[in-house]
């Protein structure tokens, strides 16, 4: 059996990451082809989140027990809370063929790399900070300062853009999401 390859989408908070990934995966394009890896997290549920279904929601102290028992195949500190990729799970998924999906931020994107240098990379951007701000204050889940937080640590994920092998500007939904699709097909060879 052919063994499955690792796509790293990744980009700021507010770029289209859950978005695209979902609309991705509901595609049927890529039903059976593309599996996205649930993330493990210490953040609260947003309104409609389900655990097992948008993330594993834990404590911080078994996210902590986990990282140190070698659980994840890379984990990050973001703004104040931890997020970790299941590391057997994604083996588990490569190994049966999978394609599997890891939407993550950028430092955890390096870790990914430096295991897996062959994964298919997308960066999502945004126009500019200004639509980036605007599209943080909409989702209602920030605070001032979060926001502010999250806009200089945008900043900085901005630059690491380099270091993917595509590149999407998120300005609009649909087009992105063509983009997206057109990589993937080609990459992956899907018809």
């Amino acid at each position: 059996m052919k063994k499955g390859k690792i796509i790293i989408m990744s980009g700021p908070s507010g770029s289209g990451k859950t978005t695209l990934s979902n609309k991705l995966l509901a595609s049927r394009i890529f039903k059976g082809k593309i599996v996205k890896s649930i993330s493990t997290t210490t953040r609260s549920k947003r309104p409609g989140e389900r655990h097992g279904r948008d993330y594993l929601f834990i404590s911080r102290q078994r996210f902590l027990y986990k990282k140190h028992a070698g659980h994840f195949l890379e984990s990050q500190k973001v703004f104040d809370n931890y997020y970790g990729t299941p590391k057997n799970k994604v083996l588990e998924l490569l190994k049966a063929g999978k394609n599997v999906l890891l939407c993550i931020d950028v430092k955890g994107a390096k870790v990914v790399r430096r295991q897996y240098p062959q994964a298919m990379t997308i960066f999502l951007k945004v126009p500019s900070l200004a639509v980036l701000r605007k599209r943080l204050a909409r989702r209602g889940t920030e605070q001032q300062s979060t926001l502010a937080l999250r806009l200089r640590i945008a900043h900085r994920e901005l630059k690491e853009a380099r270091y993917y092998k595509h590149i999407v500007i998120n300005d609009d939904l649909e087009l992105a999401y063509k983009k997206i699709k057109n990589i993937l097909c080609k990459e992956l060879q899907t018809e």
